[in-house]
């Protein structure tokens, strides 16, 4: 089983941030900076590859709607949004997610 799925439905706690019908907003576990959120479609899928066109809608959606969750995440100051893709990109669960860091000046990415 997907331990993301396993969040959603509640089988493993979690602090949600955020939650509607179709994403959640919780902790990292494994912070990368001083703020790190995960941000999860509730619908599972691996890649970006397996979104449906309402996957894909619902994802804009979201994303369109990250600024009005800036103050309550402590974002105020900007943010930074990473995808890993396979394997090779560093995807540990496989089940599409956005990695949200930010609260601190990050390093230059790549």
């Amino acid at each position: 089983m997907c331990v993301f799925c396993d969040i959603i439905d509640g089988k493993i706690p979690s602090k949600k941030h955020f939650e509607n019908d179709d994403f959640i907003v919780i902790d990292d576990i494994s912070h990368k900076a001083k703020k790190h959120y995960l941000l999860i479609p509730k619908r599972h899928y691996a890649c970006f590859s397996e979104q449906t066109k309402e996957d894909c809608e619902k994802l804009a959606n979201m994303l369109m709607n990250l600024p009005n969750l800036q103050s309550s995440l402590g974002l105020e100051d900007g943010y930074r949004l990473i995808v890993n893709q396979g394997g090779n990109a560093g995807q540990s669960v496989m089940h599409l997610h956005i990695h949200i860091l930010g609260g601190e000046v990050l390093p230059i990415a790549p």
